[in-house]
């Protein structure tokens, strides 16, 4: 469609213009804002057909499709059906008129039980079935659940032409453009007696028909694949993303020795940008910009999220700083003309308020108490907000001006920041830092003590700030204002102010946090209870507090009464009492191992395997395979506060920055970590197997443990991936007890190759073990599949144990044969 066509389009309603979302769930779905108002469904467009090549954040034009691909809106359809429908009114104000239809006869009843169950199913046969006999065990059922009667009650021919129309009706599955069956149903596929549903049950679907302006940069992050059908002259780029189009890259962008070592490839991330997409493509073409890292490294995900959301992470260049008017910030003092047009604002006490840390201070406060505020003897306060003024700094049309308008602004992380200009000015000259005179632009607002402002005013400004405040310190000002205050405990507070000085200013601009006490049912607004304050909007620390409150998460410290319900005050007066030796399996001299993030301090799991020459007292080879868990049971008793804490939390909540464990570190990163060295109780499960992977005895119970190294996920990937490969011990963690590393990488299954995850649902895990020697030939070499899936149904044996009200647990996997998923037993059971 021609500009001048869309032009023509939006000016008489026959278009819409919006900014496109694109599901991050599920790419086939995108939504435009509804111009029928805030209050009305978005327009929703289903499929990567009819989103026409448009990403996620263009805006876009889009032409509202006709009424029969009108998505319905099942609760609302159905309650229309059952004529209970709880609207008065279209979406355009419009009374509703039109009345469900009539109470279906008994065999229509089957038909529409049978097109509800389409929808509900993947088959998708298109060719009816048809069947003379009478009604089939699966179609009674239908007839049973919908109590239109028992067999008895039809006669022979009624029975038969029922079944012949329940049998008969053909299976549709509605399809998206990619062929994946949709979640959804059109109205064109609804029965004919259906089209006079009202439009408040219906979801408005369109088409996109030109992209007005490409708000998304066209990149992303992803791995680079093979092309299926083996073409070597592209590679498939998968973005991370799935709202953004797999890419086809020349081979001669891709590392060299691709194609012939495409695995050693797939841990590596990389960044492409799009250049190209036709309308008849399946995949669009990129460019190849860089390798970034392996997945799963911070540092290399990070930058490609930034270049992703295109955000200019390079260096500022020489030519950029050759703009500024100083070289370096010790050669710069204010200049005497500044005073003549600026106002001079140093006298009053002004502050800033920011994370301890932070180095770029860029606004400021200042709040002066007036005896006359409005020229009439009415008390008050002139409050002043202060910004650093970077357009001394900064010229019209240079090319720092063009970096800092295309940046826009300083991106800041939890690791490190991306500043919209040059750190000399930042975190210098454009910085308000204590004890120096700074160039501002302010707004002063005059204001009773009702906060009704009587006068503003806004201009450049000098100004010299006192102290920079971190948001705790002013958090400790508003929740105990009469706690004196110990001025070691703050930062310096400069030119002869005090801190007290400081503390009597008021404050503003922060966020709280309130939970829902009582809602009316005819109350507009809840009635909450206001719990704390967390700190300055923005503030990523506040915030993140905000969101773990919000999600329920307790980030309290463990109270003293909590922590007197260990049974050992400190970590080192303890040691496992010869108790535990008597009933518990001493596995300590089992070679053990933790895998997990390098970092981690919580090691709450190992691992252990141990090669058998006979693991079913038959002169099988195999494995003992442990899996070793901290035993939390012993120092955390039934019905303690700490039991009770521990049960609220369920677990420890891991953030980027930090970490809200479950139980006290002394547990967590001592006493119930499985750190290397140390002896520590734990819970295990030990396997024998053969080496097809066929357990042939197991065992549950306590243990005492002793892990010999902790590892890193790469350690072990590394150990996976090149098994000849000589190990460097000074590259690795230490191990303790005398045993090498060679004795741990060792310690491999058989595994024929990488195991394969799919993320369900189901959730599934397929191994592939190496068959033993003696079946070498049988199998011809293949691999053996075993699957591990979730909601498999499995045999469970429960056997008492001395201890009263305790149980072992032993679980079995079905045979092949005698495998059901749960919803098989369920239709099974009806």
């Amino acid at each position: 469609m021609s500009l001048e066509a869309v032009t023509r389009g939006l000016a008489n309603g026959d278009l819409v213009k919006g900014s496109l979302r694109v599901n991050q769930r599920n790419y086939e779905e995108s939504y435009v804002d509804n111009p029928d108002g805030d209050d009305q469904l978005d327009l929703l467009i289903l499929g990567v057909h009819d989103r026409n090549r448009a990403l996620h954040g263009d805006v876009v034009v889009v032409r509202i499709k006709e009424r029969m691909n009108w998505v319905i809106r099942e609760n609302l359809y159905q309650a229309w059906r059952a004529g209970h429908l709880n609207v008065s009114r279209e979406d355009n104000g419009q009374p509703i008129t039109i009345p469900p239809v009539a109470a279906p006869k008994p065999d229509d009843m089957v038909e529409l039980e049978l097109a509800r169950r389409e929808v509900m199913t993947t088959q998708s046969s298109t060719e009816p079935i048809i069947h003379p006999s009478l009604p089939s065990p699966e179609v009674q059922k239908i007839i049973d659940s919908l109590s239109i009667g028992r067999v008895g009650d039809f006669t022979a021919t009624a029975s038969s032409q029922l079944a012949r129309k329940i049998l008969a009706v053909p299976k549709r599955t509605p399809t998206t453009s990619t062929g994946k069956r949709s979640a959804y149903r059109t109205l064109s596929e609804m029965p004919d007696e259906d089209w006079g549903v009202p439009d408040v049950c219906l979801q408005k679907t369109a088409e996109v028909m030109y992209i007005m302006e490409m708000k998304n940069c066209r990149a992303a992050m992803g791995q680079l694949k093979v092309m299926t059908d083996g073409n070597r002259n592209w590679a498939l780029f998968s973005p991370t993303d799935s709202r953004m189009p797999r890419m086809m890259i020349p081979a001669d962008q891709l590392p060299p020795g691709f194609f012939e070592r495409p695995q050693d490839f797939a841990k590596f991330i990389f960044v492409a940008r799009m250049v190209e997409w036709q309308a008849t493509a399946q995949f669009a073409r990129g460019k190849l910009e860089r390798t970034l890292g392996l997945a799963g490294d911070v540092d290399a995900e990070t930058e490609g999220l930034l270049f992703a959301n295109n955000v200019d992470t390079r260096e500022f260049s020489v030519s950029v700083m050759h703009c500024l008017p100083i070289a370096e910030s010790k050669q710069w003092t204010i200049d005497e003309k500044e005073f003549k047009y600026r106002r001079d604002l140093r006298d009053n006490i002004t502050f800033t308020i920011s994370a301890r840390n932070s180095h770029e201070l860029d606004d400021a406060l200042s709040i002066e108490e007036l005896s006359d505020c409005d020229g009439k003897g009415t008390p008050g306060f002139e409050v002043g907000v202060h910004i650093a003024d970077v357009s001394h700094f900064v010229f019209d049309n240079t090319e720092l001006d063009a970096w800092a308008a295309n940046r826009a602004c300083t991106v800041n992380l939890v690791h490190k920041s991306i500043p919209m200009l040059p750190r000399v000015l930042t975190e210098d000259l454009c910085s308000l830092i204590p004890g120096k005179d700074r160039l501002a632009f302010s707004v002063m607002w005059k204001m009773d003590k009702d906060g009704t402002i009587v006068d503003e005013w806004f201009g450049r400004t000098i100004i010299r700030s006192r102290v920079h405040l971190g948001y705790d310190h002013v958090q400790g000002f508003i929740e105990e204002p009469e706690k004196k205050v110990a001025e070691e405990e703050y930062p310096e507070v400069h030119d002869g102010v005090s801190l007290s000085d400081i503390r009597e200013k008021d404050f503003a601009k922060f966020i709280f946090v309130a939970r829902m006490v009582e809602w009316q049912a005819t109350a507009q607004f809840a009635r909450g209870k206001l719990e704390r304050t967390l700190g300055l909007a923005g503030d990523v620390d506040a915030e993140t507090e905000g969101l773990l409150f919000a999600n329920n998460v307790d980030t309290r410290e463990f109270s003293v009464s909590v922590m007197h319900c260990l049974p050992i005050a400190e970590s080192k007066q303890w040691t496992i009492d010869e108790k535990e030796f008597k009933y518990r399996r001493d596995l300590r001299d089992n070679i053990t191992f933790t895998i997990s993030a390098r970092n981690s301090h919580e090691l709450d799991d190992a691992l252990s395997i141990e090669e058998l020459s006979d693991c079913d007292g038959k002169g099988t080879p195999g494995f003992e395979v442990g899996v070793h868990i901290a035993d939390v049971s012993h120092f955390v008793f039934d019905n303690t506060e700490l039991d009770a804490w521990a049960a609220n939390r369920a677990c420890t909540v891991n953030l980027v920055h930090k970490s809200i464990p479950m139980l006290p570190r002394v547990l967590t990163e001592d006493l119930c970590s499985l750190i290397p060295g140390k002896d520590r109780l734990a819970f295990s499960v030990m396997w024998k197997m053969d080496k097809d992977g066929t357990i042939v005895d197991e065992w549950f119970g306590r243990t005492i443990v002793r892990s010999r190294v902790h590892l890193g996920y790469d350690h072990v990937q590394g150990f996976i991936e090149e098994p000849e490969k000589k190990v460097v011990e000074e590259e690795y963690p230490e191990v303790h007890d005398g045993v090498s590393l060679s004795d741990i990488r060792e310690k491999r299954l058989d595994m024929a190759r990488d195991p394969i995850f799919i993320d369900g649902p189901p959730a599934q895990l397929t191994l592939f073990w190496n068959p033993p020697m003696t079946t070498i030939q049988e199998r011809n070499n293949a691999a053996i599949e075993q699957t591990i899936q979730m909601c498999t149904v499995v045999d469970v044996v429960l056997t008492a144990l001395p201890e009263p009200t305790k149980y072992q647990a032993l679980i079995r996997m079905r045979p092949q044969w005698d495998t059901h998923t749960l919803l098989e037993l369920m239709e099974k059971k009806d």
